[in-house]
Parts: C-alpha cells; structure tokens; sequence
C-alpha cells in the first residue's frame, strides 16, 4: 500500500471523527442504540447517578446531558468507538444517503421540519465529504501540480537552448566556409544553416515574450481593490506558482465552509417575501445540496479513474447538479413546477457569482 493510500485512508478517518463530533448523540425512535455486551460501568461509583452531570439514571441514557448509563473500560470497545465515530455516522447514514440521492427535497425538509435523530446532520455530513473527497484525490492522484515553471526558470531554459541552437548555426558556417565541398554537399548545408539560423531567432523571440522581473512589477490583479495586497498576490504567485497552486488546492478544502455564508443569502433571495422560511432553512438546503455535489465530484473523479471515456462524465456532471437542485427546491419549498424552474435559472447565475466570490477569496488567503 502506497503513502497516498495511507493519507486518504487517515483522511476519511479523521474526516468521520470531526464530523461525528458534530452529530449529536440522540437517543429514542431512530437514534437509540442496543445495550452493550462489554464491561461497563453503569453509574458514578454505583450511585445510580451519571457519571457525567451526576443526574438520577432512569434507561440506558441520562435525562439531562444525553450520555449513555454504561460506560466502557476496554480496549475492544475503545477501537469500536473509533470505528463507529469514524465511519458509522451512529448508522444514520445509510438513512441519509438515499434520500439525499433520490428525494432531497423530502430529506431537507424533515430535517428542517425537526425530524433530526435519523438522519446524519447536514454540516456533520457536508465536513466528511470535503474530507473525503480530500482522501479520494490524493488516493487516485487527482492534485495541484508540483513543478510549475516560473518566468526566470522558462528564460533560463529557452537561454540554454538558445546557445546550444547558436553552437550547431556557428559550426554549420564554419563548415560551410570549407573551399572543398561538392556543389551538393554546399546545397545541404545552407539549407541547414538557413533551419538553424530560423530556430535560434524564433527562440529569440520566444524569450522577448517572457517579460522579467523588472517589467512586470506594474502589473497587478485587482482582487481586493487594495493595491498593495494585489500587488503582492500577484508577485508571490509570479515567483512561486507550484507553491501558491498548493495552497490554493490546500485551501479550498480548509475553507470549503464558507461556501455556506456566501450561498446563504443568494437563496434568500429567491424566498424573501415568503416569511415561512427562515434564513436556518435556507442553510440546511445550501448544505445538503453542497454534500450532494461534493460526493457526485467524488463519485465522477472514481469513476474517470477506473478509465470511463470522459464525454459521458462530462455529460454527468453537467445534467445531474440541476436535475437535483430542481428537485430539491420542489420538495423543500413546495414549489410548483415553473416556480422551481425559474429559481433554479436564478440559482445557477447565483452559484456562477458564489464560485467566483470564493476563489477569490481563496487567492486573498494564499496570499498570507
């Protein structure tokens, strides 16, 4: 097994135990659990209270803090407590992903609607697929590039190719100047001469095309408006691109939560004059559906690198994310057909200026 294997396999676990941490531990119809067979200890030094509030224990769970009556010393149950909060989800998410694949309308408005014990929390879920999808693509290879050429390094290699071209030109002319050559050996060899005396000035060219240091040091991104921090984006990636390619990618997965404020309000606008939906329901539909997308990247990525021909991944990633947003937004908010079509148009330029917001905002971060 590879060290990329190791990573993604260490990714998808820590991904599951930071996700787990969010999911609450519920108790009752969907979300209890059957008494363990493993050593406990069933109360705070016998008292028959919690042993974590200290609260009276009436059932398997305390009525006050949630936490379970027994207690595991073993190292069995502690490897069974990693394992379930790495990838078990408490078993909710073999209740989530189908309804979140088939009827995510219908998840998302439960959820909202306060049926939560059943069903995997769409932050926790939305964290262990960045997580994921962080492991697959370091397993099947799909990252930033490592070794990009920066301008000085391009000029030094177009300058050494040069030279070498100049050196063949030089001694095809001293060759030529030879008073012993046939009229066909004369004929070649200007005909040489005239290809290589070409290559050496197109690569003259080429390097003029190559601006240095000194002539670009006017030239900025407007990124934030700010001068002084657009100037300096702009150097550092100029002199270091395979560096801020990483951070870039890095990013994206460490701030893949602000996709969630930044979308927010943009569907609030498709619903702002219906004063039943609030803005937390506007979140738990930006969330599951960014879930949703983040798995189908997965899935697609999986699927390219098992050899499918890339037109029908194309064809997948481009019918699936509208047909799913055009389902979600009916079963969430009861929309008629030209209703959700309509705000589905609007969500896709709303996702358009989302996306650009965000790498934009991923650059200002590389930048630190």
């Amino acid at each position: 097994m590879s060290a990329d294997e190791f990573d993604a396999i260490g990714s998808i676990a820590a991904g599951g135990l930071v996700a787990g941490s969010l999911e609450p531990d519920h108790g009752g119809p969907g979300g209890k659990k059957p008494p363990e067979q493993h050593a406990t200890v069933t109360s705070r030094l016998g008292t028959g209270t919690c042993a974590n509030c200290d609260t009276p224990l009436h059932g398997n769970y305390c009525s006050n803090c949630g936490q379970k009556a027994g207690l595991h010393r073993t190292l069995t149950a502690f490897w069974h407590d990693f394992l379930h909060g790495a990838l078990h989800f408490d078993g909710k998410i073999w209740r989530t992903l189908p309804l979140l694949v088939l009827k995510p309308g219908e998840l998302t408005r439960r959820y909202v609607e306060g049926e939560r014990a059943r069903f995997v929390s769409p932050m926790a879920l939305f964290l262990f697929a960045v997580f994921l999808m962080f492991a697959v693509f370091q397993a099947i290879g799909l990252t930033a590039p490592t070794q990009i050429r920066t301008q000085d390094g391009m000029r030094a290699d177009l300058e050494q190719v040069a030279e070498q071209r100049t050196q063949r030109r030089d001694a095809l002319a001293e060759r030529l100047s030879a008073t012993d050559l046939t009229e066909q050996e004369r004929a070649r060899l200007e005909e040489q001469l005239l290809d290589a005396s070409e290559e050496v000035d197109a690569i003259d060219r080429a390097t003029d095309l190559i601006v240095d240091g000194s002539e670009t040091s006017s030239i900025t991104a407007n990124l934030t408006g700010i001068e002084s921090i657009d100037s300096g984006i702009f150097k550092k990636w100029r002199e270091n691109p395979s560096l801020m390619v990483y951070k870039l990618q890095a990013n994206s997965y460490k701030f893949s939560w602000l996709l969630i404020p930044l979308s927010v309000p943009f569907v609030w606008l498709l619903f702002f004059w219906k004063r039943r939906f609030k803005a937390y329901d506007h979140a738990i539909f930006v969330t599951y559906s960014l879930s949703f997308m983040t798995l189908l990247f997965i899935a697609l990525s999986v699927i390219g690198a098992a050899g499918v021909a890339p037109g029908w991944l194309v064809m997948a990633g481009l019918l699936i994310p509208p047909v799913h947003m055009y389902k979600q937004l009916r079963g969430t908010y009861a929309l008629g057909r030209f209703s959700a079509a309509w705000r589905l148009a609007a969500l896709m330029v709303f996702i358009t200026i989302v996306t650009g917001l965000f790498l934009q905002l991923l650059l200002i971060l590389g930048a630190f």
